[in-house]
């Protein structure tokens, strides 16, 4: 009979649903709850093979523990709101609720096709009002525990898309999403106190306890920043002479205060105070103020990026006092330093510091030999103070666009601020918008949406306009997943804590700084304030990264691009099974490669070759040492190596049918489950076992030292003893004149002789 896969995925497909084979309790007898969750997607209206990349291999892992005997939660739902589905509203004249309804139906089909084990009952969609509820809610903690916060403050104002990034989403100079120009911009900013100190050591040092990619944990390491320092006030003069109604003095951190006699000038950061309070002094205004100017037009990232050549110009008519020697020294401005890191100001020693002697060589500053001293004695001395320091930025999360979560907060000319009551969530998006973008949140213009009462004295008052960053929304998603229907609370907290923390993580390594630090955040926060009752606080045992997958060309996959390979055409010609095989084999997980349309006709013939397979029974070494392997593999999501050892398994002849079956089923699940011929599904089979006494060798080479030197080998059974070992090789013509003085064996590998 032929293999038809796409009459067996359908009916498979369909009878697991009927079944509720995947609907997951929150527990089961006997077995040991696993968490396991892959990075819900974006909604962008149809999955290119890239997506499938992140879905299906990770899904051969969940299936194998599932075989395993754990008790296996894999939940899956839509990140939904944000700027490129109203992006793609615009550009398509739809209304982004209609053009997202839309997608995640599509979306919703294509990943069934998948064959996955997602439990659908527990689906998450960020955009219904019964999900952006708990993130209002949320909202509504922080702000009760002074962790949310409105001000007015430079940030990144991307042009083309007219809002505020955070400075996480501006990539090289450019808008994440758009790759438009970015600018700094004042403007009154909702943020949540991620830098509290309640978090911020705990966010670095916790890391350290976590099963991740340890270059994950560097970089976040890194985007937090932390350093220990001193602070130190130098003074200015001009001329020699104090500088007269005017700053004084300003503070300087610097993470080698024993280097403080060979500073031989001073930076401070365009934004410093110094700048604007002794402008009278400053005879290069022009120059200063031009320089200032093209830095603005600059985000955080490329101002300190290592890469790029360092840019400064001279405050000419004041200078900067060491207060070690009372040496005067030149004050220079420079975007490489940054308002909110330390001072906003530095000493430059060129003779210690890489960057600063790159520096005072490019602009023929002094570079003189530094005198280190005793760092404890000279801050005494000075009268300054060791302090911890974060590059880390509160988080932004004030968006000027329509398709986002209203910000629960109301503004009463009587009461000013005013909290949403909780009873009142959600606070839904209305529709009478115009949501082309203008530069003002288009929640300003819609009258439904305004008209209200103040909840505390009963006035009229008006809704914040701004809506939340989509990050917010997916920083808490892995908790909805828990209790996705509850409209009491945004999870019970049994249910969290029965499956709490997440067991195992797959996405993308592009979320590092992201996603990944915000959701820590989130669970501190919440285990901190007695929301959440949980082992720890951290939202991820253990994290996983996919690698990419790139087009036919060696690019990232882009419909711009016109490299972008949709799988449904895959499925329609070779089937389900087939592509998440292939998928699994062309590359390490964690690599990821390039596309090759000729490559996936391997799998497809591996899978008819199984097809045609007939049964039989092979209780033999190869079998055992096959179950091990592939156990092994998949544990460490070496589905590659897998695949290459089940293909070894298949053309030896020798395999073992129901075995062969069992480890190729969570590889391809359609296939299986037809050919397994029982009336239960193999889904709910057991993983094989392999019995390490029958994985051993009945023969092995075992190698003959003489004083520590190779002199031989002999093939001998791997049990043999020392005594038939030395009556072995005294048989041997070539050994039997050894005078042995004494013998050294190690079982199974080598003999040596002291002769």
């Amino acid at each position: 009979m032929k293999y038809n896969h796409q009459k067996i995925e359908q009916k498979w497909q369909k009878k697991w649903e009927e079944q509720k084979l995947y609907q997951v309790k929150d527990s089961a007898k006997g077995k040991k709850n696993f968490y396991h969750l892959v990075m819900f997607p974006y909604v962008s209206g149809n999955l290119h093979v890239g997506h499938w990349y992140n879905f299906a291999p990770a899904d051969v892992f969940a299936r194998l523990k599932r075989m395993q005997g754990y008790n296996v939660l894999s939940p899956i739902g839509f990140d939904a709101f944000g700027l490129p589905a109203e992006n793609a509203a615009i550009k398509d004249g739809i209304h982004p609720k209609k053009r997202t309804a839309k997608n995640i139906d599509r979306m919703r089909k294509q990943l069934k096709t998948i064959g996955t084990i997602y439990d659908w009952s527990r689906e998450v969609n960020t955009s219904d009002p019964k999900y952006y509820k708990w993130t209002q809610w949320l909202f509504l903690q922080f702000y009760k525990h002074s962790l949310a916060y409105k001000k007015k403050a430079p940030a990144n104002w991307c042009i083309s898309c007219k809002t505020i990034l955070a400075n996480e989403q501006v990539v090289d100079g450019k808008c994440e999403r758009c790759n438009g120009e970015i600018i700094r911009k004042e403007i009154d900013q909702w943020l949540l106190k991620i830098t509290d100190k309640q978090f911020i050591d705990r966010l670095i040092d916790d890391l350290d306890k976590l099963d991740w990619p340890e270059k994950t944990k560097i970089m976040q390491k890194n985007w937090i920043g932390r350093s220990l320092g001193a602070e130190i006030k130098f003074r200015t003069c001009l001329a020699g002479r104090r500088v007269k109604n005017s700053v004084k003095t300003f503070k300087v951190f610097t993470t080698r205060p024993d280097t403080i006699f060979g500073a031989t000038y001073m930076v401070v950061c365009p934004e410093h105070e110094i700048i604007s309070n002794q402008l009278s002094v400053i005879s290069n205004q022009k120059e200063v103020f031009d320089y200032i100017k093209k830095s603005q037009k600059k985000s955080d990232l490329q101002r300190t990026d290592l890469a790029k050549e360092k840019t400064g110009v001279e405050i000419k008519g004041i200078k900067a006092v060491n207060p070690a020697n009372q040496e005067e020294i030149p004050i220079w401005v420079a975007d490489y330093v940054l308002p909110h890191y330390g001072t906003g100001a530095i000493m430059a020693v060129p003779d210690c510091d890489e960057r600063d002697r790159e520096f005072a060589e490019k602009y023929y500053l002094v570079i003189k030999k530094t005198k280190l001293v005793d760092s404890e004695k000279i801050i005494r001395k000075l009268g300054a103070k060791w302090v911890k320091n974060y590059k880390l930025r509160d988080w932004l999360i004030s968006r000027q666009r329509y398709w986002g979560v209203p910000i629960p907060i109301i503004y009463c000319d009587k009461c000013g601020e005013v909290a949403v009551p909780e009873k009142d969530l959600p606070v839904e998006l209305p529709d009478d918008v115009d949501f082309r973008p203008t530069g003002e949140s288009p929640l300003e213009r819609s009258e439904e949406f305004h008209n209200i009462r103040c909840p505390k004295c009963g006035t009229k008052a008006r809704r914040e306009s701004d809506t939340m960053d989509t990050f917010v929304c997916s920083s808490w998603y892995y908790f909805r997943y828990l209790d996705s229907q509850n409209n009491k609370e945004f999870a019970n907290k049994p249910k969290i804590k029965n499956w709490m923390p997440v067991s195992m993580y797959v996405g993308g390594a592009e979320h590092t700084v992201l996603h990944l630090l915000y959701s820590r955040f989130f669970t501190k926060f919440l285990k901190d304030f007695g929301y959440i009752d949980i082992k720890g606080d951290e939202p991820f045992k253990a994290l996983r990264h996919q690698g990419m997958i790139l087009g036919p060309d060696g690019q990232k996959m882009s419909k711009s691009k016109g490299n972008v390979i949709d799988p449904d055409e895959i499925v329609e010609k070779y089937g389900a099974d087939t592509l998440r095989m292939h998928l699994c084999f062309m590359a390490q997980y964690d690599q990821g490669g390039h596309w090759n349309p000729n490559a996936i006709i391997g799998m497809r013939r591996l899978l008819e070759k199984i097809w045609r397979s007939k049964p039989q029974k092979k209780d033999n070494q190869i079998t055992h040492k096959t179950i091990k392997k592939i156990t092994e593999d998949l544990d460490n999501m070496k589905f590659n190596t897998a695949i290459a050892c089940l293909m070894e398994y298949v053309n030896s002849k020798e395999y073992d049918y129901e075995t062969l079956l069992k480890l190729l089923a969570p590889f391809a699940p359609h296939i299986t489950e037809e050919l397994w011929h029982k009336k239960t599904s193999i889904h709910l089979e057991q993983w094989p076992k392999y019995d390490s006494r029958k994985i051993k060798d009945s023969e092995i080479e075992l190698v003959i030292q003489i004083n520590g030197k190779l002199r031989g080998k002999i093939r001998t059974k791997s049990d043999i003893r020392e005594k038939q070992v030395l009556k072995t090789i005294k048989n041997l013509p070539k050994f039997k004149d050894l005078k042995i003085k004494k013998a050294i064996f190690v079982p199974g590998r080598l003999i040596n002789l002291v002769v």
